[in-house]
């Protein structure tokens, strides 16, 4: 097997739309290649997270201290403006509806009926057993009654993010979503972005945005109602606040820089393939984009069409510095070293295009979210599908799942035993009690019976 990083750019005062066509490194051996993929799950890592650690508690103090007087100090410091107020009025996201194009509000349509229909599916039934001695036992969904939606602004614009935050927690019963989004130095957020709010009936949309903005949903604030949980995935700054904050409110999860890892073979076509990795490397310089591939061709000339779709692309800065600093591609002997490479690395995105891709998905152990077959680009996940587009990043797939519909909810365990019940099993916990010095645990029983 064969792995190399993406070629390097030349210096900076050489730099054009071309990837020198140097590999930077070279191996052969599976141990070496998990070493290159670890490093990937290290991109937010270092001195400057540490760094951050400290603005973010810093932040977080200052807003549970000072409220709105804090989140408008720190959005004129961040954001270049003042929110006055800090909400958008229902008025101003139905005129973002209204003035939308026609073409944007059928996709939008189009997104939240397929993204409610499969989410829809996902509701949770309660539990109910009835014991041998008549005990009832069951477990019970809810949902919480406030959510917080992060939705990011900066480099881009995601109405596609509120749709995915808010149609699952609308299914769940959530009573109350606040949405928070950072604005531009304007003081306006993408209208596109207001519309996808509107649609969802979210009433409650603030302009604000950083670890601010998670601070203000977490403890809560004179205009700003402290939510129960908070979703929605932003920089390494939000992050840092919402792990900072879990404990006094739900989240769903720490989102990282998005990756892809595409699984190919002879049968896959080399622009398809160039194309869904600049998808992912366009998001952010700190996006990974990974081919695992049995075709050495494939691996070959994949730079020579990387740099083909690279020119005049309009954000090929941001994709360069992506497959620069984190891009990997593996040739591998066999379809099951691509496999156990995948596994290792548990991506957020995983594409399988290959000739018989149904016939490895049992599998693949590890993946946020699965797209088989040439015919399934990530981008139609990313916006309609229909199952959710916030995954778990940076290997976290060993252990969790996509956001959904319980992650708005909780359950509850109902236990009512009859007193054939506690007779039948009163010895047992009395000896348990007493096995873990709990004196009046063994008591309740004993005076029942």
């Amino acid at each position: 097997m064969q792995v190399t990083l993406l070629p390097q750019l030349p210096e900076s005062n050489q730099r054009g739309n071309e990837f020198s066509q140097q590999m930077t490194c070279c191996v052969r051996d599976i141990k070496r290649a998990k070493q290159n993929l670890e490093r990937l799950k290290t991109r937010t890592q270092g001195n400057a997270q540490e760094t951050a650690k400290k603005t973010v508690e810093e932040i977080l103090e200052n807003v549970r201290l000072h409220g709105d007087e804090a989140l408008i100090e720190y959005t004129q410091k961040f954001d270049g403006f003042t929110p006055s107020p800090l909400n958008i009025s229902s008025e101003a996201l139905e005129k973002a509806w209204a003035q939308t194009s026609t073409n944007i509000k059928d996709a939008l349509l189009l997104a939240h009926k397929r993204i409610k229909d499969f989410h829809e599916q996902q509701i949770p039934k309660d539990l109910k057993v009835e014991g041998l001695n008549g005990e009832k036992l069951g477990r019970h969904w809810r949902p919480v009654e406030t959510a917080g939606l992060y939705i990011p602004g900066g480099r881009a614009s995601y109405p596609s993010s509120v749709l995915m935050n808010a149609i699952p927690a609308k299914v769940a019963g959530v009573k109350h979503l606040f949405m928070v989004s950072p604005a531009n130095e304007k003081g306006e957020i993408n209208p596109t972005v207001l519309a996808a709010a509107h649609l969802c009936e979210i009433d409650n949309v603030f302009r604000i945005g950083g670890a601010q903005a998670i601070a203000a949903l977490a403890y809560g604030t004179k205009s700003v109602r402290k939510v129960d949980v908070i979703t929605g995935p932003g920089n390494l700054f939000v992050t840092l606040a919402k792990k900072a904050v879990f404990g006094q409110v739900g989240i769903d999860s720490l989102a990282g820089p998005s990756e892809v890892l595409i699984i190919a073979d002879q049968s896959s076509r080399i622009e398809q393939v160039a194309a869904d990795l600049l998808a992912q490397a366009e998001h952010d310089p700190l996006a990974a984009a990974v081919l695992l591939t049995t075709d050495p061709n494939l691996a070959n000339n994949l730079p020579i069409e990387i740099n083909k779709q690279l020119k005049n692309h309009p954000r090929a800065e941001i994709c360069k510095a992506s497959l620069n600093d984190w891009g990997i591609i593996a040739i591998c002997e066999t379809l099951d070293e691509c496999i156990e490479l995948s596994n290792f690395f548990a991506p957020e995105h995983l594409e399988l295009l290959i000739e018989k891709p149904s016939s490895i998905i049992d599998q693949i152990e590890n993946a946020g979210a699965i797209f088989i077959g040439p015919w399934t680009p990530e981008a139609v996940g990313d916006y309609l599908a229909g199952p959710n587009h916030t995954l778990p990043t940076s290997g976290t797939a060993r252990f969790s799942g996509a956001l959904c519909v319980e992650t708005f909810m909780k359950a509850t365990s109902t236990i009512e035993f009859t007193k054939k019940a506690l007779e039948s099993t009163s010895q047992a916990v009395k000896e348990l009690a007493k096995s873990e010095g709990l004196h009046s645990h063994a008591e309740s029983v004993r005076l029942r019976i």
